[in-house]
């Protein structure tokens, strides 16, 4: 019926330039902050026009299903999904990156795991890299296409984020340097055949406090799944299961490295280091001069430790 709707509607707009005020203002109204520019986006989406073609062609005449398709993605931004999923893809590190509600829409600050990754492992031939939570698989595939020698294992617990992840990895041709595992973190692993052989496991873990989760914009509380989102009472429950589990597969000298919340480096910081396996090494920083990413580095085990 409200596709129906939509159709009829459709047949009344005349052309391009009557469809863009309308979609323009129903996003407007919806409290979208930049209703122009987004309803140029939907309207690119399903024409083929570029934002530029469509003010050269505003008297450009419109097919019923031209029409509808448009208001249909209009709609759904009005309410609030995430344009990323209306339109399917994300970009990151230059990519444009297949996103579905499965997945956690990939932010410009995790760009900082990649490089550091990269950092670490582009003189080692052979480097073994895990991701953790893969989600859409942006992480796996932007460190597997800048270490083309590298192994990239790529874990989630839902199946059906390994879905797009792979459909990621086949969309760069990625797909044969990279496994991808179903489990919770690090147990799928388990049966890999490595420990203290990998050099490096990242990760961008869920960090939002459980009670925050109510706060947040309706495009990431309502469609996001909670499951990349909450991180238990304080935001940090994954980053404690991870500082613990990760020792057991990185060589000495291997690096953790774990996205945090804004506030949270210190304390994450404060755990692993009390735990006595790891040392941090740097806190990097994003554009805003938040501490967004911690990176440790296993400590080589000692003479006594390693002779008990």
């Amino acid at each position: 019926m409200r596709q129906q709707q939509l159709a009829d509607a459709a047949c009344s707009v005349s052309s391009l330039g009557e469809l863009l005020r309308k979609s323009e203002s129903r996003l407007d109204a919806a409290g979208i902050d930049q209703p122009a520019l987004e309803s140029a986006w939907l309207v690119e989406h399903v024409l083929k026009l570029s934002p530029l073609m469509q003010r050269i062609n505003t008297e450009r005449g419109l097919t019923p299903e031209e029409c509808e398709g448009v208001q249909v993605l209009v709609e759904r931004r009005a309410n609030r999904e995430p344009l990323q999923y209306v339109l399917g893809t994300q970009e990151f590190c230059g990519r444009d990156f297949f996103v579905t509600p499965s997945v956690l829409i990939p932010r410009p600050e995790s760009v900082l795991l990649v490089e550091e990754a990269v950092r670490r492992c582009v003189q080692i031939s052979d480097a073994t890299i895990v991701d953790v939570g893969t989600g859409s698989g942006c992480l796996a595939v932007s460190v597997a296409s800048a270490l083309p020698t590298a192994r990239v294992l790529a874990i989630d617990a839902s199946t059906d984020a390994l879905v797009v992840a792979r459909n990621n990895m086949a969309r760069y041709g990625v797909e044969a340097r990279i496994t991808c595992l179903q489990g919770d973190l690090l147990d799928p692993i388990g049966q890999e055949g490595l420990p203290n052989q990998v050099e490096v496991i990242l990760s961008n873990p869920p960090y939002i406090p459980d009670g925050d989760v109510e706060n947040l914009q309706p495009e990431v509380r309502d469609f996001e799944p909670r499951l990349a989102l909450a991180g238990g009472r304080d935001g940090m429950d994954v980053h404690r299961r991870l500082i613990a589990q990760a020792p057991a597969y990185l060589k000495p000298g291997g690096a953790l490295l774990m996205e945090v919340g804004i506030g949270q480096a210190a304390a994450v910081c404060r755990h692993a280091e009390e735990g006595g396996r790891f040392r941090t090494y740097v806190v990097l920083r994003d554009q805003g001069g938040i501490e967004r990413v911690v990176c440790f580095e296993k400590k080589e085990e000692s003479l006594s430790s390693s002779s008990s």
